[in-house]
């Protein structure tokens, strides 16, 4: 199943990461911010994308890694809904899940000496109204502090490229990202469903998803060929983001006083 759905990420991260503090994050205190989550995530993976998920009848998106995760809620001041998510996996508590949620898409093998210090983010949406930079910045700020108060050193997740638009252009965007940012050979993963890459790239700059866009920004690297989550109708690219490579402007930007606090 997909990780991630966001849009309009913008070329550059606004200077303040909530100007007027109207966007907060916080981590779910308790069963019911979860379903929040859960609900926002439905709207957007089975509303918006046509995602087969089940359990359609409740309007929830949900999995048995759920349990397991924390999940990162941010709230819209002025309404009080959640506009935007992302769950989180440590390294103990996928232990306790019986792995990673991307090793259902891909053998991590390579990865096995860093999974102690590697944590799982996943699951990420907005709502539709909301797709601001703002909202954006804000979660990725609340991501980076907890990340670096819990000393993980490595970041991992799937981020998907549609078929929306068909097959030639995902086998371009693919081929190209692999191209500019592949992480290193030990560090390449195998996936379990391949994404047939046939044929050469097709478009020498294809346009590439925003979230993808962003992570790359950051200094995530992809580790190898993509795996085909048939349900959502996505090639998934598994991303590695060593924290220590991440762009400096982004930490210090995120780790501001203003940018927004984890409560």
């Amino acid at each position: 199943m997909s990780q991630c759905m966001l849009t309009d990420v913008p070329n550059e991260l606004p200077s303040r990461v909530s100007s007027c503090r109207r966007f907060l994050a916080r981590l779910a205190r308790d069963g019911t911010e979860v379903r929040k989550a859960q609900r926002l995530r439905y709207r957007v993976f089975a509303e918006e994308m046509g995602a087969s998920i089940p359990r359609r009848d409740e309007g929830l998106d949900c999995d048995e890694f759920d349990l397991h995760c924390e999940h990162l809620l941010v709230y819209d001041s002025e309404t009080g809904d959640v506009v935007g998510t992302y769950r989180i996996l440590t390294a103990p508590a996928a232990a306790r899940a019986g792995g990673f949620y991307s090793e259902r898409e891909f053998q991590l093998d390579n990865l096995a000496a860093l999974r102690p210090r590697t944590i799982e983010i996943g699951r990420a949406c907005v709502d539709s109204e909301c797709r601001t930079g703002s909202v954006i910045a804000v979660l990725w700020a609340a991501l980076t502090r907890f990340i670096l108060q819990r000393g993980y050193e490595y970041v991992i997740g799937c981020s998907s490229v549609p078929l929306g638009q068909g097959h030639r252009l995902a086998v371009s965007i693919c081929q190209f990202v692999r191209r500019r940012h592949a992480g290193p050979a030990c560090w390449q993963v195998v996936p379990r469903k391949p994404f047939p890459l046939d044929g050469a790239e097709l478009d020498p700059a294809p346009p590439l998803p925003p979230l993808l866009k962003g992570y790359l920004r950051l200094g995530a690297y992809v580790c190898g060929e993509p795996a085909w989550d048939t349900e959502f109708g996505t090639a998934d690219l598994l991303m590695m983001l060593p924290m220590a490579r991440m762009n400096r402007r982004y930490v210090e930007r995120f780790t501001r006083s203003d940018s927004g606090d984890l409560c």
